[in-house]
């Protein structure tokens, strides 16, 4: 299921088009502009900086990160040590630009995070910092907080330190071009250990219970005037590179609770019954989940070319529920664990993009150097789950309603037109119950289309699909169970209600 485009040149984009998406930003009362006192403030901060005494600029960092970013939280370095590894990772320096209290901390609170939209970007800071004093870009001085991890030949951390110093960037890679040069045996030795360590921290992760989803997620990229809507699987590098900072915010985790102070993701393990529902599924599926075999490694294990098993990869992310963000100040809990990483965890490694991984590098910083962690820290740390809860659910809408946006403006010319999909959740039959793994979703669109079968209810069966190509996941209405090949017929794609809707016409 990769690799699946769908592009409107510019002869065929539309100004109606064009103008709902800009319409998000209003629709979504979307902080488009920063107030003229947060932009003199972020000046003077840039002005007014003071780099840390401390030199790390022989170290040879790079960034990997997809092509367009210019926002680069994360530079990395891998090296051998004795038996193990070394790794540093350097993380931007946002604390440095942001005073607590003032307009532009104030700002920040207001955001939470940076939104992504097909036609623009909407940042968490302003611009200045996020992709340019702030941002770890190539062949730039910049100031870092440097994680330093010594890791066993197992991958195991055996020792961490965290310091503010001066670092420079080497060269600005690309997950894509990263992993050509893995494939084609031209990578650098260091980008060899990425994949060597990284494999190993995902066998760690195996042992620990983690799981990692590898769903093809839906994006709308912008390249040279025309929108191109991808559902790609993550590249391999992604993977190992997403260790790197799965790893740094263990040890963040680590640090907060033995300074009984920090702010910690967390998430529940999946409810018994939750389990065994999936593991019907699974086996309904075509495949079967045994009970020796770690939750982590069936999902690795899954092929996701195979419409069975890419639906079963959806339904897995209904046991992902729950994370929330839990503080700690004098008192730690009896259960910090991220389910979905099988270990306590913070979100401290995207300062740039994310508000809550500020607070998280201050609290360390503290930590680390055995110094009380600042009242006026402590004061924010309470705060920041609702501020991250309120953002998280606004930019989960607004990036729906782009996909959505760009989908049935990109479909509307094919009404009529039959399709092959795969089926990723299912809908009851008619005049029977649900088999194991089928459900009743409202679908990721709305509406109201006219055709399809009924349930014992009267209403509409709803489910939802993936089209093999273009990249469109939407309802359906028929008879069908999850994770089947099927033809359909687009019913309905309206750009003003953002509506796509498909019947399933054959098998």
């Amino acid at each position: 299921m990769s690799h699946n485009i769908l592009g409107l040149t510019p002869d065929a984009q539309s100004t109606a088009l064009a103008q709902a998406l800009v319409a998000l930003e209003t629709e979504f009362e979307l902080r488009t502009v920063f107030p003229s006192a947060v932009l003199e403030e972020a000046a003077r901060a840039i002005g007014n900086f003071e780099f840390p005494p401390t030199d790390r600029r022989d170290i040879e960092f790079v960034t990997i990160d997809p092509a367009e970013s210019t926002d680069l939280d994360q530079a990395v370095h891998l090296s051998r040590a004795a038996d193990g590894y070394l790794v540093h990772y350097a993380i931007a320096d946002v604390p440095g630009f942001v005073s607590l209290g003032g307009q532009l901390d104030g700002e920040t609170r207001l955001r939470g995070q940076t939104v992504y939209l097909p036609h623009r970007r909407i940042s968490l800071h302003p611009e200045s910092i996020s992709e340019d004093a702030g941002s770890l870009l190539p062949d730039q001085d910049r100031s870092a907080y440097l994680w330093s991890f010594t890791l066993d030949g197992r991958g195991v951390v055996t020792n961490t330190a965290l310091e503010r110093a001066i670092v420079r960037s080497r060269a600005k890679l690309s997950y894509v071009g990263v992993q050509q040069q893995l494939d084609a045996g031209t990578a650098s030795e260091m980008l060899g250990l990425l994949r060597e360590i990284g494999l190993k921290r995902i066998e760690l992760e195996r042992e620990r219970g983690g799981a990692s989803l590898r769903i093809p997620a839906q994006e709308v990229e912008c390249i040279d005037g025309t929108y191109v809507l991808r559902a790609e699987a993550p590249l391999p590098v992604e993977d190992w590179n997403a260790q790197i900072s799965l790893l740094t915010g263990m040890e963040a985790a680590r640090l907060m609770i033995g300074a009984k102070v920090g702010i910690l993701r967390t998430m529940p393990a999946p409810l018994p019954k939750d389990l065994e529902v999936f593991r019907l599924q699974a086996a309904t599926l075509g495949a079967p989940w045994s009970t020796d075999q770690p939750y982590g490694e069936f999902l690795r294990s899954l092929d996701l070319n195979d419409a069975g098993q890419l639906a079963l990869m959806h339904h897995a992310a209904s046991l992902f529920r729950g994370a929330t963000y839990t503080v700690l100040d004098g008192e730690v809990p009896a259960d910090l664990e991220q389910a979905a990483i099988g270990a306590p965890y913070a979100h401290t490694t995207a300062p740039l993009r994310r508000l809550v991984d500020r607070f998280s590098l201050l609290v360390c910083s503290y930590a680390t150097r055995g110094q009380e962690v600042p009242a006026a820290v402590r004061e924010v740390l309470p705060l920041l789950p609702k501020l991250m809860g309120s953002s998280n659910q606004l930019v989960n809408k607004v990036e729906r309603a782009a996909i959505d946006t760009v989908e049935a403006a990109s479909l509307a010319h094919r009404v009529g037109e039959r399709f092959t999909a795969v089926t990723l959740t299912g809908t009851v039959p008619a005049a029977g119950a649900a088999a194991p793994g089928s459900t009743q979703p409202n679908g990721t669109n709305g509406s109201n289309g006219s055709n399809g079968s009924n349930g014992a209810n009267g209403h509409k069966q709803r489910g939802t699909l993936q089209l093999v190509s273009p990249a469109v996941t939407a309802p359906f209405e028929g008879s069908a169970p999850a994770g089947q090949q099927v033809e359909v017929e687009l019913v309905t794609a309206d750009l003003v209600t953002r509506t796509v809707l498909f019947r399933i016409v054959g098998p």
